[in-house]
């Protein structure tokens, strides 16, 4: 991943850097690493997810209609 800097910006490139790494879920994934995750709670965790897009999906299908 690149990022350049102009005009000695600094604080910009890492703003673009954490929002590039943010998109790839690179810290989402460093954060389920940083411990060990039962099957069991992955799978519960996973399922809520899924509850949570569907819903997201559902309440802006109705606001389009609407």
């Amino acid at each position: 991943m690149q990022v350049s800097v102009r005009d000695n910006n600094v604080d910009q490139a890492l703003r673009v850097l954490k929002k590039k790494l943010q998109r790839e879920g690179v810290f989402q994934e460093m954060k389920l690493k940083q411990h060990f995750e039962k099957p069991s709670e992955k799978k519960a965790r996973e399922k809520g997810e899924a509850i949570r897009r569907a819903r997201k999906l559902a309440r802006k299908k109705l606001e389009g209609e609407g």
